[in-house]
């Protein structure tokens, strides 16, 4: 079974963190995905740009508007995903338990519907 999971924390500057910090958490980060990867559920993971690099996209009285930056005003980020294939979701709280943002922040775990493989959409199994 298919599981992201969606690493939310607060935002913090570069600055902010330090570079003490910074360092510690790409430590962190490494050593999880190499953890995930030695165990054989690794599909892939990705730490995203801060949240006022994104654009976001919606349809207003069906016009398509295009905003720099979140569309939610919050403290915490979405700031990265693992996805993971594992047999269930006791196998997948395991591995959120392991993941570095649980220290400071949250982790979601959210089981994929489908997904796509060589552009064609499979349902999750």
């Amino acid at each position: 079974m298919r599981y992201t999971l969606l690493l939310h924390y607060a935002e913090m500057s570069p600055s902010e963190l330090g570079e003490e910090m910074l360092a510690e958490g790409r430590r962190a980060f490494a050593s999880y995905a190499s953890t995930l990867h030695q165990a054989g559920v690794l599909i892939s993971g990705e730490v995203l740009q801060p949240s006022a690099n994104s654009t976001t996209v919606t349809t207003v009285d069906g016009q398509v508007k295009i905003q720099d930056g979140p569309y939610a005003d919050t403290k915490e980020q979405l700031g990265g995903t693992f996805v993971i294939d594992v047999p269930d979701l006791d196998a997948a709280i395991g591995y959120a338990k392991q993941a570095p943002p649980v220290a400071w922040g949250t982790v979601e775990i959210r089981p994929g519907a489908v997904h796509v493989v060589d552009g064609t959409w499979h349902p999750n199994k």
